[in-house]
């Protein structure tokens, strides 16, 4: 316990939010962390949300996911085999010779795609098993024993051609339990074991209908899906991998939920770029990732990540969590002043340190003086030596005269960082002839 101040005895929590670093997720009872690790599905799932990735792209991207999975936090990537392209991408992908994340194929479940994913090298394959009624019935119009027969067929000729396999089943959170997706589980069980495989199982929550509750039954309640399909199957944590997409905005809390309660593999894309409302954001994940599992992750790369999907055309909202240009930005008079006094008043972690993103403001009237304090000695304070508080003089001018703008002009927006320069700079002697003398001509945030 933190102590300090005539107030007594202060509690800061540093066992989950430790000074700077991601806030931790501390467990009570006994969970099987050893096993959790992330996958992605960027170049695939997130490709057929998003847009036709060129070679150049789709590489690019592999760059930036082997940085992020530096260490072993993301141990596989997903890709198609079936284009010319596909096909490029997987051969210039597998040369770069990168531990992780791992190539590995997604394939329906057919004995052609099997000889695609075969052709074009892969060693291991994600096989398509759309498990729920609404598929078998209305996608299929056969009955399950048909359908699901063809999948086993499908996967036994891929484990013939020494390929390891994942089976997706697609629409778990509309799927029959007991009737349909245990008993199927149970034959795959028995086949990997029969050709000497390891079996990892998918649960898609296509839809994005799963909840991450222990109290909700299936076939919506996430917990008690995984909970009962590993209690009859005996799979374990590291044999069933979670994949959710966000249409009801739940993506993220159901894949901790999955984590939690025994799916060790989370499969996720960067920024949640996926299907309709998308699928879950890796960069999120990996902030969980360490704060649950107390590994360490290269965090830094998310950054980077960002610039590329925004020089590939991606839009990555305001508002979105960790590289949205509000993420770390506030408005708020009353923030901007706890922050002056101490940024962890109104920052969940360090995001220089972390993420290397410093956290700035925006300027308005209604952001007071200590904005423009924080703001000046982020970016004057290296040029002059000086430090500013909220009642030093030019402060004082320079938010007056920022007032008389917003009033004058009937402005709403913040102000941009060259219109504070401009003003900042009639307020502070010589301030333009000194970034004249170090050669600077025009600061950039």
């Amino acid at each position: 316990m933190d102590k300090g101040g005539s107030s007594g005895e202060f509690r800061l929590f540093r066992e989950v939010f430790p000074d700077g670093a991601p806030p931790r997720i501390l467990l009570s009872g006994d969970i099987d962390i050893g096993s959790i690790r992330l996958t992605d599905t960027t170049l695939r799932d997130g490709q057929q949300g998003w847009r036709t990735l060129t070679v150049e792209e789709a590489l690019h991207l592999y760059d930036v996911l082997s940085e992020l999975a530096e260490g072993g936090s993301i141990i596989s990537t997903e890709l198609f085999p079936y284009t010319p392209r596909d096909r490029e991408i997987i051969k210039e992908i597998q040369a770069r010779g990168y531990d992780y994340p791992k190539p590995i194929g997604w394939i329906r479940c057919t004995r052609n795609d099997v000889r695609l994913a075969k052709e074009a090298g892969l060693e291991e394959v994600v096989m398509l098993a759309s498990i729920s009624d609404y598929h078998v019935k209305y996608k299929f119009g056969e009955l399950r024993s048909e359908v699901f027969g063809k999948y086993l067929d499908a996967i036994q000729f891929a484990y013939e051609n020494d390929l390891d396999v994942r089976v997706t089943l697609e629409d778990i959170t509309r799927a029959d339990l007991e009737g349909g997706v245990i008993p199927f589980i149970l034959k795959l069980v028995d086949l990997a074991g029969k050709y000497g495989k390891m079996l990892i199982v998918k649960l898609a929550d296509t839809l994005g209908l799963g909840l991450p509750f222990p109290e909700v039954p299936p076939p919506r309640g996430i917990p008690q899906v995984i909970r009962r399909i590993r209690e009859a199957t005996g799979l374990g944590p590291g044999n069933i991998e979670f994949h959710g997409h966000n249409d009801l905005g739940l993506v993220v809390a159901n894949h901790l939920s999955a984590w939690l309660y025994g799916a060790g593999l989370s499969n996720c894309t960067l920024f949640g770029i996926g299907e309709r409302a998308g699928n879950c954001p890796l960069e999120v994940m990996m902030v969980h990732y360490v704060g649950l599992t107390g590994r360490e992750a290269n965090l830094t790369a998310i950054k980077k990540a960002a610039h590329l999907v925004r020089d590939m055309g991606f839009n990555i909202p305001e508002f979105y969590p960790l590289v949205g240009a509000n993420a770390f930005r506030t408005k708020a008079g009353i923030h901007i002043d706890g922050l002056m006094k101490n940024p962890q008043v109104y920052l969940p972690f360090d995001p220089l340190k972390v993420l290397g993103i410093p956290y700035s403001v925006a300027v308005t009237p209604h952001s007071g003086r200590s904005a423009v304090a924080l703001w000046m000695n982020r970016y004057v304070s290296p040029h002059t030596g000086m430090s500013y508080s909220k009642n030093d003089p030019v402060v004082r001018e320079t938010y007056e005269e920022i007032v008389q703008l917003f009033e004058r002009t009937k402005r709403r927006h913040p102000l941009t960082n060259e219109e504070l320069w401009s003003i900042v700079a009639k307020h502070v002697p010589n301030l333009m002839k000194i970034m004249k003398e170090e050669g600077i001509e025009r600061v950039e945030d």
